[in-house]
């Protein structure tokens, strides 16, 4: 259970394939892939994992913070 639970979140914060996680645990990608999608459809069960509804993201009383990134490129000087 333990392994269950490290695999998730090792796949879940690092968002890695089933190809590239599976190996750091003696199982292969199938049973990897078993034991997430139990601990995601366990995990959906439960009310305090559930995100809110469409209506209730679209009150008007939720204040909103944007953050703006500038990701224009920029030239970097290198040596010939």
């Amino acid at each position: 259970m333990e392994n269950r639970l490290l695999m998730a979140l090792e796949y879940i914060r690092e968002y890695r394939t089933h190809f590239h996680v599976a190996p750091s645990y003696p199982i292969f990608e199938s049973a990897f892939y078993r034991n997430i999608r139990w601990i995601e459809d366990t995990l959906i069960k439960r009310p305090n994992f559930a995100l809110p509804r469409r209506k209730a993201s679209l009150k008007s009383d939720v204040a909103y913070e944007f953050v703006l990134m500038d990701a224009s490129e920029t030239l970097i000087e290198r040596p010939k």
